[in-house]
């Protein structure tokens, strides 16, 4: 049997479900009773049955890996594709075993619809209701839940509306509705692709036609425009955002905001890889490259959208989480989060209740969330996020938490919640659109000078060296034709701000910044030491330094620990010559040399 019709569109599918519940075998059956499994792949899984001195099981064609055929569980995600009744089709065997969550949420979190398959003799596990509260937390739309191994029970109608009853029941508890309960045997084929009349009583559709009703969600084309930057290439004189549109259109001549820097510019021409005349638009889904009319420093992590119809910037956020790690999710714990291409230190601010997944109870202000609980918290990050709530936009509302190298939880964004920075954000942005550009701009002082502004503040513990350093940088940036100043935050205390109390900290700071930020429109590179200012207070000057580019090089001695925010950490006893190598390296990017300018030897 073949697809008949050509392909029309595009459909990824999860199969979850608990432990040896059959799907891998029904997804093997399914594949064979179509006609889709070539017959060399038949072979080769016959032949490795024989060998083990194991009878033949449809589940082998998708579980490749000896070790998980030796386990008989599906450890990580194998991904298949055929085409059918004009669609392609992605199928995602995710893991049942709830070891291996993490590894089903990884998979399925790109999935537009998924079947849960549920054992008719065990019945609903928890692992089943785990699978299905996560299918609601990743936002799939679309359900069909078939109850596999009717053959154990001699395809009797009461033990299929058992199931059909108890799951219908849980999945109502999350606000979710079924497109279908299909009862089934892998090991028959009863159901999966033909019906052979052991269920006379059942009239609804078979695996393959339950497929083939899922239908394709509409792409966010009317939403807000979402291009999440994944890398810059270089290509020629041209800087190429690589990323991918996740919701609205993006076309060339439009003005695009780059948040969280709030960088902006204006898209000379979308990129066609490979080489191909260039596209004139780039719909929600598209993966694509961009270039600007004014190069800018932007990096991995960025997410360009117009002014109007911005995502927010923040980094407080309210949100549900899902935890599967073996240590529970503490408050005052940091983490790593994942959301899009943008990755940051995060801390656990305040956890409001937990839900057991399984039986949907509630525990009220928990101290933490076990294993496979799911919560609603609150997270603080180290350094600003561009995000929607989920509801906004899901692939900027939804995020996973990372410690060490593993997956430990997941989440969407329910609120975007106030931060300190907030205010300072909005003056430095009021700051520039209210600014009255002279008769030479930015763009022309950069090209004259061969670089671009840059902030670099210097920190560290009194007598490590810091304004040494500085110093230095100031000296070998001046004699190799760099426009730069040192900025000594001593000066402003004992000259702008003289009339200032000690604990005025926080007008300080702003005066502070507005100085480094006249300096940066003047297209110098402002080398700061920052003797009166905390390291806490460092991001809040990035924000008044926004658009330019901060760098913070904090010395640092022993057995001091380098924050997670993107600073640079200097040891004390390093050899000046090769601390500002490291300082230079970072820096040169950030001030985007011009191609005539060699770098500072």
């Amino acid at each position: 049997m073949t697809a008949p019709n050509p392909v029309q569109d595009h459909l990824q599918i999860v199969m979850t479900g608990h432990v040896d519940h059959g799907k891998s075998s029904l997804l093997g059956r399914l594949y064979m009773d179509a006609g889709i499994i070539p017959p060399s792949l038949m072979a080769r899984v016959q032949d490795i049955c024989d060998r083990q001195g194991k009878a033949f099981e449809h589940a082998f064609l998708f579980d490749a890996f000896l070790e998980e055929q030796e386990q008989g569980i599906t450890i990580d995600m194998a991904r298949t594709f055929f085409a059918w009744e004009g669609r392609r089709y992605a199928i995602l065997d995710a893991p049942g075993h709830r070891e291996f969550l993490k590894n089903m949420v990884t998979g399925a979190s790109r999935a537009e619809a998924a079947v849960l398959v549920i054992d008719a003799a065990e019945g609903v596990m928890d692992q089943s209701r785990r699978h299905g509260y996560l299918l609601k937390l990743l936002g799939i739309p679309q359900v069909a839940v078939v109850v596999n191994k009717m053959d154990l029970l001699g395809y009797g109608q009461a033990a299929f509306e058992r199931v059909q009853a108890e799951y219908t029941a849980f999945l109502g508890g999350l606000g979710m509705v079924p497109m279908a309960f299909v009862p089934a045997s892998a090991r028959d084929g009863e159901n999966v692709v033909r019906r052979d009349g052991r269920m006379a009583w059942y009239h609804g559709p078979t695996v393959l036609e339950a497929l083939g009703a899922f239908q394709k969600p509409l792409q966010p084309l009317d939403g807000p425009l979402r291009f999440m930057v994944q890398d810059v290439y270089k290509f020629d004189e041209r800087r190429i955002l690589a990323g991918r549109v996740e919701s609205g259109t993006l076309r060339p001549g439009e003005r695009l905001v780059f948040l969280p820097s709030g960088k902006s510019g204006v898209v000379r021409r979308l990129e066609r890889f490979p080489e191909g005349a260039p596209p004139e638009s780039a719909p929600a889904g598209t993966s694509t490259g961009l270039t600007l009319v004014e190069q800018s420093f932007l990096e991995r992590g960025e997410v360009a959208c117009r002014e109007a119809e911005a995502p927010e910037v923040s980094d407080r956020f309210r949100a549900h989480v899902f935890w599967m790690g073996r240590e529970p999710l503490r408050l005052g714990h940091r983490y790593t989060l994942r959301l899009g291409t943008q990755e940051v230190g995060v801390e656990v601010e305040a956890i409001h209740h937990s839900l057991d997944a399984s039986s949907l109870e509630s525990r009220e202000a928990p101290g933490g969330l076990n294993r496979y609980e799911a919560g609603e918290v609150v997270l603080r990050t180290l350094r600003l996020l561009a995000l929607d709530p989920y509801q906004v936009c899901a692939t900027t509302g939804r995020f996973v938490l990372v410690a060490g190298y593993d997956i430990q939880g997941g989440g969407i964004v329910t609120e975007v919640l106030a931060s300190a920075r907030d205010r300072l954000r909005s003056e430095a942005l009021a700051r520039e659109q209210a600014w009255r550009e002279g008769a030479v701009s930015l763009v022309e002082r950069r090209h004259r000078n061969g670089h671009g502004p840059a902030l670099i503040l210097f920190a560290g513990s009194r007598g490590s060296g810091k304004a040494k350093l500085a110093r230095a940088l100031e000296r070998r940036l001046f004699e190799a034709g760099r426009q730069t100043v040192l900025l000594d935050s001593r000066n402003l205390r004992s000259g702008l701000s003289s009339d200032l109390p000690m604990e005025a900290g926080e007008e300080s700071l702003r005066r502070f910044g507005e100085a480094a930020a006249l300096l940066l429109h003047a297209g110098l590179v402002v080398v700061c030491v920052t003797n009166h200012l905390q390291l806490e207070a460092h991001p809040l000057l990035k924000e008044l330094a926004a658009p330019h580019p901060v760098l913070t090089v904090r010395l640092l001695g022993e057995g001091e620990a380098l924050p997670e925010d993107g600073t640079l950490g200097v040891p004390i006893d390093l050899d000046l010559d090769r601390a500002m190598e490291d300082v230079i390296r970072v820096m040169n990017p950030l001030i985007q040399l011009e191609p005539s300018i060699t770098s500072v030897p």
